[in-house]
């Protein structure tokens, strides 16, 4: 047979193409799997962001009241972007009787799990 009559192949063989499919598969899993991790992430970081606003801003209200909270557990309830949520806050005793340490914990249920918590310290009043 002469050399001349084999045609040099051309192309790719079929296990060449399943591999280069399998790659693909496998990297368009992995980049679904981080895409809804972010999603996923995206909608709890929302959560804690309003959490903390809704903190901040009972902090400065008791602030503004110029009064001392009392150590007991105080409970009220805020409307934001269309929920319910459930704000608690209560004062803890210092060395200084001056000051007092604020607590504030943000939730989506009355006593539940906090989802933003802030520590402050206050000033007792002046009269």
């Amino acid at each position: 047979m002469n050399s001349s009559s084999f045609k040099k192949q051309v192309g790719m063989t079929l296990i060449e193409v399943m591999l280069a499919l399998a790659i693909l598969g496998i990297s368009g899993l992995a980049v679904m799997n981080s895409a809804s991790a972010v999603l996923i992430n995206q909608g709890r970081l929302q959560e804690k962001t309003i959490a903390f606003w809704i903190a901040s801003n009972g902090l400065v209200e008791l602030k503004l009241e110029k009064e001392f909270p009392t150590a007991s557990w105080k409970h009220e309830t805020k409307k934001m972007v269309g929920k319910l949520w459930y704000l608690r806050y209560k004062t803890v005793s210092t060395a200084n009787p001056d000051f007092k340490a604020l607590d504030i914990e943000v939730s989506h249920k009355k006593d539940g799990n906090a989802i933003a918590y802030l520590r402050t310290y206050i000033m007792k009043p002046v009269k």
